[in-house]
């Protein structure tokens, strides 16, 4: 018989098509399909944990492929195994891993960016979440720009390509951002430096949950498949920008259900870098103001001692604004200082306790008298700014003169309130507070007493005092702008965590839920 071979014949399959096909095994393969797999499993090696099912003599790999984007799929006889030679998908793999834990959100915004960045080989990754009446996208979580940038950097939904990405509900590429009519500049940012730009908008159940965007040098436009790959990315995001919903209507019914120990996470703009963890204080002033009366000791050394005690505290306040590159804004301590040390206001101030005053009625007056001048001068802005500096100078020596308990804060708290003044860096600081929480926008004065204080602090914090009271224990993530009021148990061991060792912030523990678990 001839033994010629029909040019149209296949090759016998190798073992891993056998083991992928059975009912395909030829009668020129030896063995039978068990044999073939226990063969298999024998000769996989260890240390390979399943990048390989088998290995012939030469010591390559059978039909094991890598990941190739133009490569013909697979037939249906023939399994092919990823194994660890393609980088980005060893770099996806390790992202799934870490999103599929329970973490706190700040975690998320810390570690997502820097993860897609190395997937997509970007040079910037930003992540936006939708706050305020779901109108106003602020950038939260980043790695390529300034730290400053999260918090601050904000979007209109349509402003911009990445409001106009979620405004659409569509990714958007482009080569040259800059060139876009939709472009929004933010000069502090440079991002000429990185024009080839894409937008995802991250999508909820009904509504969008905010945008995820990369960046990169150069001119190589981001693919299609790239494309593809960072809407996959945002789905994982989704689920923890949960944390960050404070639209009225969902605190109301956290409220509801809740009560007051339910977590609240309401988001600021975050002025002093850092986190702090405490129980909550609102921002006092004496019981009494100066402008009232207080019974209380009219000695005149007190009352001097309170003066001194106050010019030494204004000028430690003043050299460390000149040492911090602050003196120009906080020019404002010059006048306080001004005040302290005018001879007519303490002369005053000593007449009156010395007629039989006591010290609040001493400096109730004082602060009357100059209010009623700046009032008689109508239209002088000046003078009226001047006499609120005054009675607040005065309260604040009525407060070392003679303090008032009721007006005194628990030490190492977070602090809340609307405004910070001159008043507490003089009082309130003696308690040594551990972060700062505004509910206005506040302004320049405020911002620069929180520098100087130099605690983690953020200002524009809505609903603070609607949700926050005094004794719970509060988060104040001042690195991406959140107070997070009754912490999960997870969040409160991240930041203890970080403490001992240092700006890295660990990894959650599986065990962790830190959805239903707020800390006590």
């Amino acid at each position: 018989m001839s033994s010629r071979t029909d040019p149209k014949a296949t090759h016998p399959p190798t073992e891993l098509e056998a083991i992928a096909s059975p009912s395909a095994t030829p009668s020129g393969v030896e063995g039978s399909r068990d044999s073939l797999v226990d063969r298999a499993l024998d000769e996989r090696r260890p240390d390979e944990e399943g990048a390989s099912l088998s290995s012939d003599p030469a010591g390559s790999s059978a039909r094991v492929a890598e990941a190739d984007d133009e490569g013909a799929p697979p037939s249906v006889a023939s399994a092919r195994i990823q194994v660890r030679r393609d980088e980005r998908l060893d770099l996806v793999i390790e992202y799934l891993a870490f999103v599929a834990k329970p973490m706190p959100l700040s975690l998320l915004l810390d570690e997502a960016p820097q993860r897609i960045a190395a997937i997509l080989g970007a040079d910037v990754a930003s992540l936006y979440l939708l706050e305020g009446d779901g109108d106003e996208l602020v950038l939260r979580g980043n790695v390529g720009f300034p730290r400053e940038a999260r918090g601050t950097v904000r979007l209109s939904v349509g402003q911009g390509i990445t409001g106009m990405a979620v405004e659409c509900l569509r990714p958007i590429s482009v080569v040259q951002a800059t060139e876009h009519e939709r472009y929004r500049a933010f000069p502090e940012l440079r991002e000429e430096r990185f024009p080839v730009f894409l937008a995802a908008p991250i999508l909820g159940s009904g509504r969008p949950l905010g945008a995820l965007v990369v960046q990169r040098a150069g001119d190589r436009a981001f693919t299609a498949r790239d494309v593809e790959l960072v809407m996959a990315l945002t789905a994982p995001i989704a689920a923890g920008a949960r944390h960050a919903q404070v639209l009225d209507e969902l605190r109301e019914r956290r409220r509801r259900t809740g009560g007051g120990t339910r977590k609240v996470t309401l988001p600021g703009l975050p002025v002093v870098a850092g986190r702090a963890l405490g129980a909550i204080a609102a921002l006092r002033r004496p019981a009494t103001s100066s402008l009232g009366a207080r019974q209380g000791s009219g000695d005149p050394k007190l009352l001097r001692l309170a003066f001194d005690i106050a010019e030494k505290a204004l000028l430690d306040l003043n050299a460390r604004a000149a040492k911090r590159g602050l003196a120009q804004e906080a020019a404002f301590l010059s006048t306080y200082l001004l005040m302290i040390g005018d001879g007519r206001l303490r002369a005053r101030a000593f007449e009156l306790a010395a007629g039989g005053r006591n010290v609040a009625q001493a400096l109730g007056t004082v602060a009357r008298e100059v209010a009623r001048a700046a009032n008689g001068i109508v239209g002088d802005p000046f003078l009226q700014d001047r006499a609120r500096d005054i009675e607040d100078l005065c309260d604040a020596i009525l407060m070392l003169a003679t303090p008032d308990a009721r007006a005194e804060l628990p030490s190492k708290a977070v602090l809340v309130g609307d405004q910070l003044t001159v008043f507490d860096l003089l009082i309130s600081a003696r308690a040594h507070p551990v972060g700062v929480a505004l509910s206005d926008r506040s302004g320049p004065r405020s911002l620069v007493l929180l520098q100087l204080l130099g605690v983690p602090s953020i200002v524009d914090v809505a609903g603070a005092f609607r949700w926050a009271s005094p004794g719970d224990v509060a988060l104040l993530d001042a690195d991406h702008g959140f107070l997070v009021i009754n912490p999960s148990r997870a969040e409160v061991a991240t930041v203890r965590a970080a403490r001992r060792r240092g700006p890295a912030s660990p990894e959650p523990d599986e065990d962790d839920d830190e959805e239903d678990e707020p800390a006590s």
